[in-house]
């Protein structure tokens, strides 16, 4: 197909973690990547996040005296995710284990900086090949100043600018309670004065990672273009041969991908109307914090090429509490949750899940006991001790009494009378809890058994540092609804990242990853950054199949 207002190797929608890996590879291998990012900013989702990586056997994870293995990752995602030996997901899962080490290696190759996450647990560590001291990196800090005129084209989340790494939110929050929480209060602080001192904000989390990424796609001279929406997927004899794209104030532009399109870019937690048709009520754009420009827009262009789609009932799902006129108030899990002295309970009065469980697990629960909202029962101790959010422990803004945001009773009785919970099944619901708290065994939800519930705990509780009774008055209760940080849902592919029919036939020159793309694992998540991961891992693995594919 001629005509082509421009052409490049290979066509990359997006900006976050696996686009810029995919534009990495390609140009590493002497191919030209065209990077087309819809927002005005770069990094997407991946500059949001906590910008943590899980990934099985990794080199840095090994530098650091941690052992892992490839076996041992496999074999925990067979025990997580029960499904048939022969199915595409299986294989999809054992090329993304392989892809792990030369990935990382590549990175690091360039201007990646990582760190082990020592500590920071499997989901669900006590299956078969589960890690209780974790398998993710992070990105190294890295300064503003470092980026130059990126720095203003980077996506930042709103209001979370504290220079603290994902890993080390458990210790600050333990600021009151624990000697290594003060020092590590105190880090913060020196890093906060540094900031003030240097000019310009140290980049931690995802933005960390996603400028990293940035300044690996600058220096290599990749073509990265923001404000440019992809509007359609051209195709020639059923192969996807270019793109059509809309910029602001110009014609529209056809341009030709000679190895291929990776569609690389966000879900459809922003698209109303996909979630209405796929995902379970109550539901809606409002409890998200995904980025602005996650409308499904590939998603929707890909099924109109006969893609098929998967999981797409599913989001990343993170519980969090609303303000009275409904925006976001923040998310508590598992930083609150997984504190002791608090329960999580629907309008029975009656616990529905283990509180200290992965966002993920705490999310599908609300929706399968239809606890929406649930409610988070607070001991006086827990408010004493505690941060909820961004405000110290200790203190309890009148705003939050005033508005109802936060209510708070004497008793447990009248504080059920405030939520409109039933108020005999509270008071027998927190006597049997509190049972649990004094044997230190939760009989109902074996909370605090694993490693991962331990990991925002207080080490000064006991015998089990995820239980505290609530015994002490006054008893506060927030609710909380499932809000998600994006939909999980999207196009199906195979082990080379290949968009798949509903036939399983591939669709050729089309490639997808990020959220975009059906989850590597399903309805489950095994550990703290692993939708990152699998995006990352397979932008590198469509990249080189592209690159490979098309040099014979």
């Amino acid at each position: 197909m001629a005509n082509w207002d421009e052409v490049a190797d290979l066509v990359i929608i997006g900006s976050g973690g696996g686009a810029l890996t995919a534009a990495l590879v390609a140009h590493r291998a002497g191919a030209t990547p065209l990077v087309l990012e819809k927002a005005d900013r770069f990094g997407g989702s991946t500059a949001m996040s906590g910008g943590v990586l899980w990934l099985p056997a990794n080199p840095v994870l090994e530098r650091s005296g941690g052992h892992d293995t490839i076996e041992a990752g496999r074999a925990y995602l067979n025990a997580l995710i029960d499904d048939d030996e022969r199915s595409p997901a299986r294989s999809r899962r054992e090329a993304f284990l392989q892809a792990v080490r030369p990935m990382v290696r590549m990175l690091e190759a360039e201007t990646l900086r990582f760190y082990a996450c020592e500590g920071y647990s499997d989901y669900y560590d006590e299956l078969p090949g589960g890690r209780g001291s974790g398998r993710a990196i992070g990105a190294r800090m890295i300064s503003a100043k470092r980026l130059g005129d990126l720095a203003d084209r980077l996506m930042l989340l709103p209001g979370w600018n504290a220079p603290v790494k994902t890993d080390e939110f458990a210790q600050l929050s333990l600021a009151g309670r624990t000697l290594g929480g003060k020092l590590m209060a105190a880090r913060v602080a020196a890093r906060s004065i540094r900031q003030r001192l240097d000019g310009a904000p140290l980049y931690y989390r995802g933005a960390a990672l996603q400028a990293r990424m940035l300044l690996s796609a600058r220096r290599r001279g990749i073509d990265l273009r923001s404000g440019t929406q992809v509007t359609e997927l051209i195709s020639d004899e059923g192969r996807i041969v270019g793109v059509r794209v809309a910029v602001s104030g110009r014609p529209e532009k056809r341009i030709g991908a000679r190895l291929g399109v990776l569609a690389a870019s966000g879900g459809f937690a922003r698209n109303a109307m996909l979630r209405e048709r796929f995902q379970q009520q109550p539901v809606g754009t409002k409890w998200t914090m995904a980025s602005p420009g996650d409308t499904g827009d590939m998603i929707i262009e890909g099924m109109r090429h006969g893609a098929a789609v998967e999981t797409m009932a599913e989001s990343w799902w993170l519980p969090m509490s609303l303000k009275a006129n409904g925006a976001i108030a923040g998310f508590h899990s598992p930083q609150e949750m997984q504190k002791p002295f608090c329960i999580a309970v629907d309008s029975r009065g009656e616990r529905f899940v283990n509180e200290a469980a992965s966002y993920m697990e705490i999310g599908q629960a609300m929706y399968a006991r239809n606890a929406i909202p649930a409610w988070i029962i607070m001991d006086a101790r827990h408010r004493r001790f505690y941060p909820w959010g961004a405000v110290p422990p200790g203190v309890t803004p009148s705003s939050w009494l005033k508005s109802g945001y936060l209510k708070r009773a004497d008793t447990l009785a009248d504080l059920a009378a405030q939520c409109g919970i039933d108020a005999q099944g509270l008071v027998r619901t927190v006597v049997r809890f509190n049972a649990f708290a004094a044997s230190g065994l939760d009989e109902d939800f074996k909370r605090g058994a694993r490693a991962y519930d331990r990991c925002y705990a207080d080490p000064r509780v006991s015998p089990n540092p995820a239980l505290g009774a609530l015994e002490q008055a006054p008893f506060d209760a927030i609710a909380i609804v499932p809000g998600d940080v994006g939909t999980a849902g999207g196009l199906a592919t195979d082990e080379h990242a290949q968009v798949l029919r509903e036939d399983g036939a591939v669709i050729k020159g089309l490639y997808a990853c990020g959220n975009c793309a059906a989850p590597l694992f399903g309805s489950h998540y095994p550990g703290p950054g692993a939708s990152i991961a699998a995006s990352f891992a397979f932008g590198y693995i469509a990249a080189r199949h592209a690159v490979g594919a098309n040099a014979d």
